[in-house]
């Protein structure tokens, strides 16, 4: 049987998602290019090529990056972090070097980025400028805070729950665009091994990169098929998994433009309720089809695996 042109872009599409994991299971380490690549099974021309045509940006510029916004997410969630010691928590050969890095990304400073972050969500007191008038930017931070903790209080049921390793097959996707057809082909795969005939099974998304940090056009995300039973990986069809784990649970009934709203809600209940993220990576599952919702309403579980 002849090779088609969709098979070579499948098997194209795996091992780039290979290297995608060993790249963020190995950001602490030299990630040199011939190293990847071998994890591919590529040459390294051949890869360097097809990375950059899959992902858009090269190995090099695609790494740095990773490492970058993996720091500020640290930096947003884990107050009692040493900023010193994220340099080679991250593959940098210096703290400078890593500081010129991440200002260069985000324009200001590690520590200014950790002052500056609304994610840290802290409960703030007002405070008082020299001439005795309040301080209107924490007016607004304070303001903003409480008014995502009084729409989730009115949109969400929210619980910790324990959460068994979850399996899950999956399309690896960046950006928003083209994520309908992304669904489309993972469900229809779905049904071609009866996967969506056993009630267990639900559609969801698991996120590697956040909204908060990285460009929208640049977050990864895993567009997922929840099941128990057992399949065989094809193409670019990957099997995974989410290791156990404690959650948030936050269990929302809201129309897609409201998915923003409610996860920044949710991460600021957690920061609100004294809990901390852990490393695992937040994910969604859906419970319906909010196309055929009489009011366009995806019933959605949000996970924000904790520490």
């Amino acid at each position: 049987m002849p090779i088609i042109e969709s098979d070579i872009e499948k098997d194209y599409l795996k091992r780039i998602n290979t290297a995608l994991v060993f790249i963020d299971d190995n950001l602490d380490s030299e990630l040199s290019l011939e190293t990847v690549s071998q994890v591919a099974c590529y040459s390294s021309f051949h890869f360097h090529r097809i990375f950059k045509a899959i992902i858009g940006e090269t190995l090099n510029t695609y790494i740095n990056r990773r490492r970058i916004e993996k720091a500020a997410s640290i930096l947003m969630h884990k107050k009692e972090i040493n900023i010193s010691s994220l340099y080679l928590q991250y593959g940098f050969n210096s703290n400078s070097s890593f500081t010129r890095a991440f200002k260069k990304f985000y324009g200001v400073s590690p520590s200014e980025f950790k002052k500056q972050s609304p994610s840290k969500f802290s409960k703030i007191s007002q405070v008082e400028s020299k001439n005795g008038q309040k301080n209107l930017i924490f007016e607004k931070y304070i303001c903003d805070i409480n008014n995502h903790l009084k729409w989730i209080t009115m949109n969400a049921k929210i619980e910790i729950k324990d959460m068994p390793q979850m399996n899950f097959a999956s399309i690896t996707h960046m950006g928003i665009e083209g994520l309908e057809n992304a669904f489309d082909k993972l469900i229809k795969w779905g049904n071609s091994k009866g996967l969506l005939d056993k009630p267990e099974t639900k559609v969801g998304r698991v996120f590697y990169d956040s909204f908060k940090i990285t460009s929208p056009d640049r977050v990864r995300m895993s567009v997922s098929l929840f099941t128990n039973e057992d399949f065989v990986a094809e193409g670019e069809i990957n099997k995974m998994s989410i290791n156990k784990s404690k959650c948030i649970v936050g269990h929302f009934e809201v129309t897609p433009d409201n998915f923003e709203t409610s996860w920044r809600s949710l991460f600021i209940w957690m920061a609100d309720n004294g809990y901390k993220k852990a490393n695992e990576n937040p994910f969604e599952i859906y419970h319906n089809d909010f196309r055929k919702h009489p009011e366009g309403k995806a019933i959605v579980d949000l996970y924000i695996p904790i520490e």
